[in-house]
């Protein structure tokens, strides 16, 4: 695991032209083709039953984190619509993020937190994903047995079964499983968030990391989200650069494992606020995306979201 985050802060943790959702309007309907920030994550310490992250002693993330927020950030800058990432290892807090869904047409999609491997996980799997905005899981794979184990590669069938998406959150020298897996389900689409968390210092990346771009790449089944960029930087106090050169050798190791079929946006915000602002993180994105072509930027921010995690009609 990188050593910019902490386990417990990630595992408890566009077309171009296409118009902007009407200001001030929660209701109104998203075209899912337009520009897809893949990685949010909502919640509410206020209600009564609280939040089991973030912790209350982070004073920037600990507060009410609510879609009307991340409209006013991402609307001027052309998304429309975001892929909810479930932090909370409460089960029914999967359910709070498809109530919000239902009253907020900006989420297009969950990424669940159900735990594989346990004999509950089918009932608990079937549950919710008889909502359609349910589009995946996520797990966390911090060691080699992490997606080995038989009661795990079982209950992952049952998600390629109903062809749901896996995300993993990992490190960059955890990226083999994840090709193993890719092997072993061919069917099951995955999802790496946050480059797996690699160290960014502006220089050629981790050996280890990029071994495991090489391993992953074959698999076409495989997934990179660009996310975590400025996390990997490791400032936490707001000064990430903003500079997209200073990004420019993991994002171009990222492009010549994953092309242009299999790379996704993703912000992590809020997570990402304690680094650089939402909009640093879009603009470094946008201007490597951008430049190649006006293809790879429609498939990065939105077309290739659409293939990992099949948004529903809504």
């Amino acid at each position: 695991m990188s050593d910019y985050c902490t386990r417990r802060e990630f595992l408890a943790a566009s077309a171009l032209g296409v118009a902007t959702l009407a200001a001030g309007c929660a209701t109104a309907p998203v075209d899912s083709s337009g520009i897809i920030d893949t990685h949010t994550h909502f919640y509410d310490p206020t209600r009564p039953q609280g939040v089991p992250w973030p912790p209350k002693n982070d004073a920037v993330l600990y507060r009410p984190v609510l879609p009307e927020e991340f409209r006013k950030l991402a609307q001027p800058l052309g998304v429309t619509g975001t892929v909810v990432v479930e932090a909370s290892p409460w089960l029914e807090d999967n359910q709070w993020v498809l109530d919000l869904a239902a009253r907020d047409k900006a989420l297009v999609g969950l990424v669940g937190n159900i735990k594989p491997g346990r004999p509950e996980f089918a009932a608990e799997l079937k549950r919710f994903a008889a909502n359609p905005i349910l589009r995946g899981l996520r797990v966390g794979v911090w060691d080699k047995s992490g997606l080995d184990a038989p009661a795990v590669r079982r209950d992952l069938r049952l998600l390629a079964d109903r062809d749901l998406s896996l995300d993993v959150l990992t490190g960059p020298e955890r990226l083999a499983p994840v090709a193993a897996l890719a092997g072993a389900l061919p069917s099951l689409r995955i999802v790496i968030d946050h480059c797996a968390n690699v160290r960014i210092d502006g220089k050629t990346p981790p050996s280890s990391w990029l071994a495991g771009l090489r391993a992953c790449a074959p698999q076409r089944n495989v997934f990179m989200k660009v996310s975590g960029l400025v996390e990997g930087t490791g400032r936490n106090d707001g000064s990430a650069p903003a500079s997209l050169e200073f990004y420019r050798p993991t994002l171009d190791a990222i492009w010549e494992s994953f092309g242009v079929d299999r790379v996704i946006f993703g912000s992590n915000w809020p997570v990402s606020a304690r680094f650089a602002s939402y909009e640093t993180v879009f603009r470094i994105v946008d201007e490597y995306f951008t430049a190649k072509g006006g293809v790879a930027r429609e498939k990065y921010f939105s077309k290739n979201a659409a293939r990992a995690y099949k948004f529903p009609r809504r």
